[in-house]
C-alpha cells in the first residue's frame, strides 16, 4: 500500500473533498507546486487554477480553485478557496462570458472602471477555461 497524505479541499460553501492522496497539485503563485506524503510544513497563497488530487487507488481527480490558500503540515494538505469545484462541474459558457465581460470593461478607457477587479475576473476566468480543455484532453478524470 502506498504511503497517503490526508487532504481537505474546502470551499466558503462547503468541503468539496475529503480524503487520502499520494499526491497533490496545486497552483501557487510561485508556480505549481507537487505535495507528497512527509512534505515538509509550508503555507503558501494559490492562484486561480486546477488543484489535482492522486488518489491512493490510482486515479487521479481535477478541482477548480479560484485561488486562496494552501498549507501543508507533514500528514494533512489544506487548500482553503473562495471558490472550490469537481472540475467536471465548471460552466464552460459561464467562463467564456466572464471572460468576455472582463476583456470588454479592460478595452474601455473610462475612467471609473476597476481595472485591479476586472484584470482580476478575467484571470479566474481564463484559469476556468484552462481546467475545462485539460479535463476535454483526458488529462483528468
Amino acid at each position: 500500500m502506498a504511503m497517503t497524505i490526508h487532504v481537505d479541499i474546502v470551499s466558503a460553501e462547503a468541503a468539496i473533498f475529503s480524503g487520502a492522496a499520494t499526491m497533490v497539485f496545486a497552483p501557487a503563485e510561485m508556480g505549481e507546486v507537487g505535495i507528497a506524503p512527509r512534505h515538509t510544513p509550508m503555507l503558501t497563497r494559490l492562484k486561480p487554477g486546477e488543484v489535482r488530487v492522486q488518489t491512493d487507488d490510482g486515479k487521479e481527480q481535477s478541482f477548480y480553485v479560484s485561488g486562496g490558500m494552501l498549507e501543508v503540515q507533514p500528514h494533512i494538505v489544506t487548500v482553503l478557496s473562495d471558490t472550490a469545484l469537481r472540475a467536471k462541474d465548471l460552466d464552460e459558457a459561464a467562463a467564456l462570458a466572464a471572460k468576455d465581460h472582463a476583456e470588454k470593461l479592460l478595452a474601455d478607457n473610462r475612467a471609473d472602471i476597476d481595472y485591479a477587479k476586472a484584470q482580476a475576473e478575467l484571470a479566474e476566468a481564463v484559469a476556468q477555461l484552462r481546467t475545462i480543455q485539460k479535463l476535454r484532453k483526458g488529462h483528468t478524470s
